[in-house]
């Protein structure tokens, strides 16, 4: 480990086995900030995270990066491998490139921001996480998601929201086809606020809900009572 800034310390991960990097990321978590250089597309960096610690990763990362995490703000600067995120309870995970499949799976909170384009099955079985991709998504995005929202500025591919619960997708392209249960609703004011609200988060405070269309659940496929209402 080096340190070019007391509040910034610098891990140098050609130099440093991951398992004392991800162990010095929890130590350091309460310390504000801190830098990983050459990742060279490792597995699982920054897992486990529960402080509001901020990790850049200057480059790109393999399986499971920021899994599980709690309260921190990581900042990929690259791409990321499959799972990115997932289990997310908490804070911001942000990845400037592209993501691999099932990026956000099974994430219960916090937001996920992908700028480039994510792969088959992002936001799976999300349950109550923020997603928004500035690209495309693959197919089966959304499949058997439960809570949350998803955000595509681009297209989606097959089955889009499959088997969806309650969640709600915003989609401004075109999906090559819905899945199992998931219909096109009404995008009333409420939707249009939320939505906007998103995008000012996410960094794409330009661009207008308006021309984006919302997905959900038709109700088909589990009971709903009155105050499923969404």
């Amino acid at each position: 480990m080096s340190s070019t800034h007391a509040a910034a310390p610098t891990f140098d991960l050609g130099l440093t086995p991951l398992r004392e990097v991800n162990e010095a990321l929890h130590a350091v978590g309460l310390k504000g900030e801190c830098v990983l250089q050459n990742p060279r597309g490792a597995h699982n960096v920054a897992v486990g995270l529960d402080a509001p610690v901020k990790v850049t990763v200057n480059g790109h990362l393999g399986y499971y990066a920021a899994g599980m995490n709690k309260q921190a703000e990581v900042t990929i600067n690259g791409n990321a491998g499959q799972g990115v995120a997932e289990n997310m309870m908490s804070g911001t995970v942000h990845v400037t490139g592209s993501a691999s499949q099932s990026a956000g799976a099974t994430g219960r909170g916090g937001l996920l921001i992908i700028d480039g384009g994510a792969g088959a099955r992002c936001g799976i079985s999300m349950k109550g996480i923020d997603i928004v991709v500035g690209g495309t998504v693959g197919h089966m995005s959304a499949f058997m998601a439960q809570k949350g929202r998803l955000v595509v500025r681009g297209d989606a591919g097959d089955a889009l929201g499959d088997s969806i619960y309650e969640a709600r997708i915003y989609l401004r392209g075109t999906a090559k086809s819905l899945g199992a249960d998931c219909v096109e609703k009404e995008m009333r004011p409420e939707h249009l606020e939320e939505l906007a609200s998103l995008l000012k988060s996410a960094g794409y405070q330009d661009d207008d809900p308006a021309s984006y269309k919302r997905y959900g659940s038709a109700r088909n496929l589990y009971h709903f009572t009155h105050e499923n209402d969404y």
